[in-house]
C-alpha cells in the first residue's frame, strides 16, 4: 500500500478506499513472479550475536545467512504491516529482499522511489523486532539483477512521512485528482478505472457547455482496451442447465452439452426463461464478481445476483445526496433528454430517405427548450414530444427485404408489444437496461435510485437514466441492423390479436445484432479516441459516479454527429 501511495496517491485511493481492482499483464506476470516466495510462509528467527566454540564472536566470513521467506511482520508503533518476500539473517543482521516483476531502471539509483520506500519501510519493521537493518535489495526479475538500496536518513526521513500521509489518504472519502499526463498511468490496472486524461479534460470545460478538449491539454490517451476480451454468455434453452467444470461454464439439457464457456471470456450470464444454475456455478460466478441477470420468457428484466462486489458506501452517499438536491438532479436530466434527443435526430438524419425535414426541424425546436426547462415533469413533457417525432419518422428507416406488411410501423407500443418492431426494440431496451445496471453495480452505484426517472418499487431507475443516451445508438441502431439485413424474419415471431413475441431463433439472431453492435468501434466525441459501444456504456458509468462525487463538474452525455 506504501509503495502504492508513493506511485500515486489517487491509485491508493482507488485501491484501498474504494476497494477497486483490475487486472492487466503487467500485474499477471508480477503475480507469476511472486508464486515461488509466496508458496509457503516462514517465521522470522530470533536475533542473536554469533559466537565461536571458546565463546569469542565469530568472524563476519564464518557467518552463514539465514533466509526466511514470506515473512509477515507488523508494528502498531511505525503503523505498518508487511509480508516481506525474502529476508536475509545473519546474527543481528538482517536484509530485506523484495523481487520485481520489471527490468532495472535507467535512474541514478538503479530504481524508482516507490520502490526504495517500500523497502525502506520493511527495514524498519525489522529494526522494530530487534535486528540492524542499514540496507535492503531490490531483485529485478526481467533482467535477473540485484540493486543495493542503502538505508540512510534521506531515505528513512521520507518514508516516514509518507506512512503518515497514507494513513491519513486512507481516512479520506475524497479521490485525489489525478496524474497529469504522467507515463505512469500507460502500465496502471486501474487506468481505465482511474480515467486521468479524461478527468483533466473534463475538469477545464466550463459547466453547462459540451465543447471538446481544450487545445493546450496534450491529447486523451485511451488507456484501457478498445474491446472487451469476456463478453456476455447468453442461455436461452427452456430446460437446460449452467453447472462448472473447474473454471469452466458448461451448459446442458437433459443430459446433453450444449454449451461451454471458460470463466475469464465470460463477463455476464445472462439466462432467459426456466434456466437454472447450480449453487456451485452461483459460488464461483460471485467469487469472480461475475453477474448473473435473470430474465423471464417474455423477455422482462427480473433483476441480477451478484457477489459482494464493491464494499465501500461512499459514491452511494453521494448518489443519494445527489438525488435529495432538486439541483443537481434537474441539470443531469436536462443533460441526458438532450443527448437523447440528439442522438435520435442524428439517426433519422442518417437512415430515412427522403430525409424529414419537417420531424428534424420540430425535434431542433424542441431541443432549445431543454436547457431552460424548470423542472423534471417539463423535460418529461418535452422527452415525449421527442419521442413522439421520432417513433413517428422511425418507419422511414425500415427497408425490410421481403417488403412484408408485418414490417409496417406507425409508432411505440409496449406492455405488451402488438407488432415485431415493437417487439424487437423493448427486448433491445431490456438487454441494454441489463448492461447499464451492471456497469452502475460496477461502479457501486445503487441501479434502482433514480435522479431522472424517480424510484419505484421493480424499476432500476438510475440504469434506465443512463441507457436514455444509448437507446437510439445501440438497440434502435441494432434494430435496424436485424430488420434491414434479414436476419431477423417475419417468421421468427409470434403473433395474436393482443400481443406480438419474439421466437428463440429470432432471440438469438437479435442478440447477434446486439452484440455486434455493442463491439463495433466508435470515435469518442469528447476524448477523441477509438472504443467499443460496450467500453462507452462502462466508462459513462464511471463518469457518472466521479460527477456525483465531485471528481468533474458535469456529468458529460455521450453523443455522435
Amino acid at each position: 500500500m506504501l509503495n502504492e501511495y508513493a506511485y500515486c496517491p489517487r491509485l491508493f485511493h482507488l485501491m484501498h478506499v474504494e476497494g477497486r481492482w483490475d487486472d492487466n499483464r503487467f500485474t499477471e506476470e508480477g503475480r507469476e513472479v511472486h508464486r515461488r516466495v509466496d508458496r509457503l510462509d516462514h517465521v522470522l528467527p530470533d536475533p542473536s550475536a554469533e559466537t565461536s566454540g571458546d565463546g569469542e564472536a565469530a568472524d563476519e566470513e564464518d557467518q552463514r545467512p539465514e533466509i526466511a521467506r514470506s515473512v509477515s511482520l507488523g508494528s502498531e508503533a511505525l503503523g505498518l504491516t508487511a509480508k516481506l518476500d525474502l529476508v536475509s539473517t545473519a546474527g543481528e543482521e538482517a536484509v530485506p529482499v523484495e523481487t520485481k516483476r520489471g527490468r532495472v531502471p535507467d535512474t541514478p539509483e538503479r530504481s524508482w522511489e516507490p520502490e526504495r520506500v517500500q523497502l525502506m519501510a520493511q527495514g524498519l519493521l525489522l529494526r522494530e523486532h530487534g535486528y540492524r537493518s542499514d540496507h535492503g535489495v531490490l531483485y529485478f526479475a526481467a533482467s535477473r539483477t540485484r540493486v543495493d538500496v542503502p538505508f540512510d536518513a534521506a531515505l528513512e526521513n521520507r518514508t516516514q512521512e509518507l506512512v503518515e500521509k497514507a494513513h491519513a489518504a486512507q481516512r479520506s472519502t475524497t479521490i485525489p485528482p489525478p496524474l497529469d499526463d504522467s507515463p505512469k498511468c500507460r502500465g496502471c490496472s486501474l487506468s481505465g478505472i482511474c480515467l486521468p486524461d479524461e478527468t483533466l479534460v473534463l475538469k477545464a470545460i466550463p459547466t453547462g457547455e459540451h465543447a471538446g478538449p481544450t487545445d493546450t491539454h496534450p491529447p486523451v490517451r485511451r488507456l484501457y482496451p478498445s474491446r472487451d476480451e469476456a463478453l456476455p454468455f447468453y442461455v436461452q434453452e427452456q430446460g437446460a442447465k449452467v453447472g462448472k467444470s473447474k473454471k469452466v461454464l458448461v451448459v446442458k439439457r437433459s443430459g446433453a452439452e450444449l454449451g461451454r464457456a471458460r470463466l475469464k471470456d465470460v463477463s455476464q450470464l445472462v439466462i432467459l426463461g426456466n434456466v437454472s444454475v447450480s449453487a456451485q456455478a452461483i459460488h464461483l460466478l460471485c467469487e469472480a464478481s461475475i453477474p448473473i441477470v435473470h430474465f423471464s420468457t417474455g423477455h422482462w428484466f427480473y433483476g441480477v445476483t451478484h457477489g459482494m462486489g464493491l464494499r465501500n458506501a461512499f459514491d452511494r452517499q453521494a448518489q443519494f445526496g445527489a438525488a435529495g438536491d432538486p439541483e443537481r438532479c434537474l441539470a443531469f436530466a436536462r443533460r441526458i433528454v438532450e443527448a437523447k434527443g440528439a442522438n435520435q435526430r442524428t439517426l433519422i438524419g442518417r437512415n430515412v430517405r427522403p430525409r424529414p425535414k419537417d420531424v428534424g426541424a420540430a425535434m431542433q425546436a424542441l431541443l432549445k427548450k431543454v436547457p431552460h426547462a424548470q423542472s423534471i415533469g417539463e423535460l418529461l413533457g418535452l422527452e415525449g414530444g421527442l419521442a413522439s417525432h421520432y417513433f413517428r419518422a422511425f418507419g422511414g428507416a425500415l427497408r425490410p427485404r421481403d417488403f412484408e406488411s408485418e414490417w409496417d410501423f406507425d409508432g411505440r407500443n409496449r406492455r405488451p408489444p402488438r407488432d415485431p418492431v415493437n417487439a424487437l426494440l423493448s427486448f433491445g431496451y431490456a438487454i441494454l437496461a441489463k448492461e447499464c445496471t451492471v456497469a452502475l453495480m460496477a461502479e457501486g452505484l445503487d441501479p434502482w435510485w433514480g435522479l431522472f426517472h424517480q424510484p419505484r418499487h421493480g424499476r432500476p431507475a438510475l440504469a434506465l437514466d443512463l441507457m436514455e443516451e444509448f437507446r437510439p445508438l445501440v438497440v434502435d441502431s441494432a434494430v435496424l441492423t436485424a430488420i434491414n439485413t434479414a436476419m431477423v424474419t417475419k417468421r421468427n415471431f409470434k403473433r395474436s390479436q393482443a400481443s406480438c413475441m419474439l421466437g428463440p431463433k429470432g432471440r438469438k439472431a437479435f442478440l447477434r445484432a446486439y452484440e455486434a453492435r455493442l463491439d463495433q468501434l466508435v470515435t469518442h466525441p469528447l476524448f477523441g479516441y477509438r472504443c467499443s459501444w460496450r467500453s462507452v456504456i462502462r466508462v459513462q458509468a464511471r463518469l457518472l459516479s466521479r460527477w456525483l462525487r465531485g471528481d468533474i463538474p458535469a456529468y458529460p452525455p455521450m453523443t455522435t454527429r
